[in-house]
């Protein structure tokens, strides 16, 4: 019986140095499983045993690049550079991409996908709530039973009620943020001056030295522990722009749990909510 692709990925990780050679001769590129493809391929190879199609351009660059993003493996090489030295590449970096790949696909599996129309339901705070349209609302609204009421016509789309939902969420959190920051701020002997909102894909936060903070508004999503503990993050980079033990010792200072907080953070993904 053919295994899946991803649980063969897993396996290899799991044990890098294969399973004990068989008296069996080796797999032609065809034979093996697909490990992992592109819709746009044009090439193929077979790294760590694994058939792999991927995306090959030829780019104006000083390397060869590789990348492995959720379309699968992209590889970019100058004109001068011959296939044969992208395959060796290719074969150098072979356990590094279907890591990728294997932690791409994982992740994936924990998107959640909205359906924008009366009923659904999104996390909000660490716990659902369920849309609502009530074309008689004067605004949106979350009432007690957790229905988010938007003023919204019973007819509106998907791209109306995303709009509206979102609109919303975002000026919670920006007022939620701008509470856990005043409130944490005194505690740690700084000061912030501008909050941002961002829609980055890959960072909950940032800060300069300026005291200019940026907290991704998707971060609404979570547990108040979760907001707390980038809020916290954030403000002691004020304190020491690095991750040195200094830093960590200012964070532990008013979140001595913090390194449960940041496992918990770590197991989410900003890709979550699509």
């Amino acid at each position: 019986m053919m295994r899946n692709p991803l649980q063969l990925v897993l396996d290899f990780l799991s044990h890098p140095t294969g399973p004990a050679p068989e008296a069996k001769p080796a797999p032609s590129a065809h034979d093996v499983a697909l490990a992992l493809g592109h819709p746009r391929a044009n090439r193929e190879t077979v790294l760590e045993g694994m058939r792999v199609a991927y995306l090959f351009q030829r780019v104006r660059r000083r390397s060869i690049g590789f990348v492995v993003g959720p379309d699968g493996l992209e590889v970019r090489a100058p004109k001068w550079v011959t296939l044969k030295e992208v395959e060796m590449g290719l074969q150098e970096r072979g356990e590094w991409v279907l890591r990728k790949w294997a932690e791409i696909q994982e992740r994936q599996k924990n998107i959640r996908q909205i359906e924008w129309r009366d009923g659904a339901s999104l996390d909000y705070l660490g716990a659902p709530i369920h849309l609502r349209l009530s074309p008689s609302q004067g605004h949106s609204e979350l009432n007690m039973q957790r229905e988010l009421k938007l003023a919204l016509p019973l007819n509106a789309d998907a791209s109306q009620i995303r709009d509206a939902v979102q609109a919303w969420l975002m000026r919670e959190a920006r007022a939620l943020f701008e509470m856990r920051l005043h409130h944490f701020a005194p505690l740690m002997g700084v000061q912030w001056r501008k909050l941002s909102l961002s829609n980055a894909g890959s960072r909950w936060g940032s800060a300069r030295i300026d005291g200019a903070i940026r907290l991704n508004w998707r971060l609404i999503h979570l547990k108040s522990e979760a907001i707390d503990y980038v809020v916290v993050h954030e403000l002691a980079h004020l304190r020491e722009m690095n991750h040195s033990p200094a830093f960590w010792k200012v964070v532990a200072e008013v979140l001595p749990d913090h390194s449960e907080r940041r496992k918990e953070l770590q197991r989410e993904n900003l890709a979550n909510w699509a």
